[in-house]
């Protein structure tokens, strides 16, 4: 048994009872581990895989010829090992994660220097590995769509009788990043605490992750669980939502908390690739928890979407 639920969203698509039946069960989901797995979500497998091999080829490049197209955390293009820790979001003190990352954004810059600077850097292409520009750019066009009708199923989860999302995201930030976990006889043995991605909850609205599975992969923390091995689906993505969309229900659902362990003794050669996509909504978008009966807590005040997400990022920043 596990308490994250699987929904096939093209149920949803066709409306009626089947889609309020997807709706029940992603608010229970939400619930109890801010954790979905999601199928029926169109995004074709060739391109996924077409991604990670270009993906596994930039990696796979001396670390001289990668530092070219270095950047900080939150930024665009390789980050490098031991620059995040994000363990530091809440509070606890951790090595640096062990994962490098490559990582592109959105190019809908708004003509003010002091929020593009931030939020709509331009994306940076690796010479070497040429194929990644289209096909990433494809993956993060069909991750976009997927996302945006996620939040409008949300919104009728939440008993809302239109999307109240899409307002607020016609012109959203979001970062997808490619996570790059060497194997252990690469990146030797683990510090303690050290784990290729401490115990985190995301920041932003949604996230949603393809994954590789893996004896050091990822897990998932509830209250009556604890941590536990996620799922694994090849046919599904898994989606969990994050810290913003946490408030916003009025703390109905539950940010997911989850790490990805360190690579084990017991497959030392193992080397996984994850693709994530990182949702949040415009940059000045400003957010009002709903209050009960919808949300669980009155009185949260609003927030602006741009202060909630950067003061996380710098947390995580070693």
């Amino acid at each position: 048994m596990t308490p994250i639920s699987t929904i096939d969203i093209s149920l949803w698509r066709e409306a009626g009872q089947s889609a309020a039946a997807v709706a029940q069960d992603v608010d229970e989901s939400l619930q109890r581990a801010g954790f979905l797995l999601v199928r029926g979500h169109g995004v074709p497998r060739d391109l996924v895989a077409d991604v990670r091999a270009a993906a596994r080829n930039f990696f796979a490049l001396p670390e001289e010829v990668k530092a070219q197209y270095a950047a900080i955390v939150g930024g665009r293009g390789w980050i490098a090992p031991g620059l995040e820790a994000d363990g530091y979001s809440e509070g606890t003190e951790t090595p640096p994660d062990l994962k490098e990352s490559f990582a592109v954004g959105p190019q809908t810059r708004t003509g003010d220097p002091v929020v593009d600077d931030v939020w709509f850097k331009p994306n940076v292409w690796p010479t070497e590995v040429v194929e990644l520009r289209d096909l990433l750019t494809a993956y993060t066009e069909a991750m976009r769509r997927l996302s945006d009708e996620l939040l409008a199923l949300f919104s009728v989860a939440l008993g809302l009788r239109s999307n109240f999302f899409e307002e607020l995201a016609d012109r959203p930030t979001w970062t997808c990043k490619i996570n790059h976990y060497p194997p252990m006889s690469s990146v030797g043995e683990p510090e303690p605490g050290q784990f290729r991605i401490g115990p985190h909850t995301d920041f932003g609205t949604v996230t949603v992750l393809d994954r590789e599975p893996g004896e050091g992969g990822l897990q998932v923390y509830t209250d009556d669980g604890g941590w536990e091995d996620a799922p694994y689906d090849p046919d599904a993505l898994t989606v969990n939502i994050g810290d913003l969309l946490e408030y916003w229900s009025g703390k109905r659902w539950s940010s997911g908390r989850h790490r990805v362990l360190p690579p084990q003794a017991g497959a030392p050669e193992e080397d996984l690739v994850s693709l994530i996509y990182f949702y949040e909504l415009n940059h000045d978008a400003q957010v009002t928890p709903l209050d009960p009966p919808i949300g669980t807590v009155a009185g949260l005040g609003p927030v602006t979407t741009a202060d909630f997400i950067k003061t996380r990022i710098e947390a995580i920043t070693m």
